[in-house]
């Protein structure tokens, strides 16, 4: 009998619709903060001056849910590893989609003047945290009821939800930015997508209440093998696999964030490009970041994650070196420059979730694996907009390029360092 036949009446579709819905409504959300913060927070949430400094103190607001998926991560884990994986997926859920569609009714800095951006701040803290709880929750609900020889296979589902919620997300400020005046879009325009996620809230929730518990989980609790605290067990018991995990998915982020905010940013200032014309360029990228995933996942599955992940990261940090000429090289060179770096961030991300759950036991997965995502969340993503627009306006744009690379080397010694894991006991393996 399989591990999804043994799941208490959980089919692999509704497994796997589960994994991905979730995940793609988080990203979706995280997405659109993202895009606004390029886009209309510097003009609506901060006082009038100097464009530049509006646009980084966005970005730094943009920075702030980073550093709360730890916290996330922490809080959400305990209760994963301790009392389940359904119930705390629900909760993530909910706190992610609350702070969104809160978003979108805040007051601008034009009518409550330093309250608006502290309400901002608070609310994209609110994201962050429902993010940090839902991303490893999501990886563990489809790795956890893996067939044999399936796991990546499984466990890109939730990977999956990035690209398309980065295209819902981008979508729609694509069709709102046509079909509405400059004027409009930022008078009230700007509102309907946090908004218009509490309907996407609302089939998450439905079908994530659909499921059963995973059965390595239901497997630990039959066998009382739960820890107290999972938090206090990975940092003692578990320290190396939190910082080789933590640094093998620093490139991945970094990568991703300069393909999307950086490239938004800089194309719609310094390259002079509408933001209707990049989100189109920023689409087509996006879509090889989807078609790449469930190859990746497959090389995976075949060749092992190590192999995988080792050749991915060796191909980014060349990549970086060509970053500056491509994106100088007219729309040409910025197209190829999207289509590249995103295909190689399919590559790296879709068997990420699988080695990361893979370095922890089944009583500290949930907060151990979602710790080491968000951790490199902190160092490869957070600032990662904010220190390439930096390096670009004082250095000149290869070392953006640079920057990039130097991430890809420290992810492949991490991911150099770490044994291969495609074989263990996934319900028994220690984890170190």
């Amino acid at each position: 009998m399989t591990a999804v036949q043994s799941s208490g009446g959980n089919s692999p579709r509704r497994v796997l619709f589960a994994s991905l819905i979730g995940t793609t409504i988080e990203f979706f959300d995280f997405y659109i903060y993202a895009t606004a913060a390029v886009l209309v927070f510097p003009t609506l949430f901060f006082p009038a001056g100097d464009p530049t400094s509006s646009m980084l103190q966005s970005l730094a607001t943009f920075a702030l849910a980073f550093f709360a998926r730890p916290l996330g991560s922490a809080l959400f884990g305990h209760f994963g590893d301790r009392i389940g994986r359904k119930a705390t997926l629900v909760a993530a859920l909910l706190t992610m989609g609350l702070s969104t569609v809160v978003i979108g009714l805040l007051p601008t800095y034009a009518q409550v003047g330093v309250a608006a951006p502290l309400l901002l701040a608070l609310c994209r803290f609110g994201q962050g945290l429902g993010l940090g709880g839902e991303w490893g929750g999501a990886v563990l609900l489809a790795t956890e009821n893996a067939p044999p020889g399936k796991r990546a296979w499984y466990g890109m589902f939730p990977q999956l939800g990035a690209p398309i919620g980065f295209i819902g997300s981008s979508g729609i400020f694509l069709i709102l930015s046509g079909v509405l005046s400059d004027a409009q879009f930022f008078a009230w325009g700007w509102r309907i997508p946090f908004l218009a996620s509490a309907v996407l809230v609302l089939v998450g929730l439905w079908v994530r209440l659909s499921i059963s518990e995973t059965p390595v989980f239901q497997k630990a609790l039959d066998h009382e093998t739960r820890v107290r605290l999972p938090m206090a067990s990975v940092i003692r018991d578990h320290g190396r696999a939190l910082v080789l995990g933590t640094v093998i998915a620093l490139a991945t982020f970094v990568l991703f964030y300069l393909m999307t905010v950086f490239t938004l940013t800089w194309g719609t200032t310094a390259l002079g490009y509408s933001r209707s014309e990049f989100l189109v360029l920023q689409l087509v990228g996006i879509v090889f970041f989807g078609l790449t995933i469930p190859f990746s996942a497959r090389y995976a599955d075949r060749h092992g994650r190590r192999r995988t992940l080792l050749w991915v990261s060796a191909a980014i940090a060349v990549f970086g070196l060509a970053l500056a000429p491509l994106l100088q090289a007219g729309t040409a060179g910025v197209l190829t420059t999207l289509i590249v770096g995103l295909a190689l961030m399919g590559y790296t991300y879709g068997p990420l979730g699988t080695i990361l759950s893979e370095l922890y036991p089944t009583a500290v997965r949930y907060t151990g694996s979602s710790l080491s995502f968000n951790l490199a969340g902190i160092f490869g993503a957070s600032l990662a907009p904010y220190i390439a627009t930096w390096l670009a306006r004082n250095h000149g744009l290869e070392f953006v390029g640079y920057y990039l690379s130097a991430a890809a080397l420290m992810s492949f010694a991490a991911m150099w360092a770490t044994r291969e894991t495609r074989d263990m006991d996934f319900a028994g393996s220690d984890g170190r």
